[in-house]
């Protein structure tokens, strides 16, 4: 579910003229040298704001880390998590800062 609600939303912010990247792959720097550690970016928006899409019952603490450990990697300070499993989109979204 989530990925068909990812490709929506890419389309709608495309659709308003911004750039928008779609699983992006982030790699973590250690000691110097670049891993892949399978970590990607649900949605990069201007290359600025990391999104996280849900589907779930309930957004947990571990999702938060989630997008928390995505801004520490790539430097940006400000992200959303837009659980798509609630009856009005505007509950379902959270907004994280680093």
């Amino acid at each position: 579910m989530e990925s068909i609600y990812e490709v929506c939303l890419v389309h709608a912010l495309t659709k308003r003229s911004l750039t928008v990247e779609r699983q992006v792959a982030l790699p973590v720097i250690y000691d110097d040298l670049r891993l892949d550690a399978g970590f990607r970016l649900d949605i990069l928006v201007e290359g600025c704001l990391v999104v996280e899409v849900k589907a779930v019952e309930q957004v947990l603490p571990v999702h938060k880390a989630q997008v928390l450990t995505y801004l520490k990697l790539t430097g940006h300070r400000l992200g959303f998590i837009i659980n798509f499993n609630v009856p009005l989109i505007r509950d379902g979204i959270r907004r994280v800062v680093l």
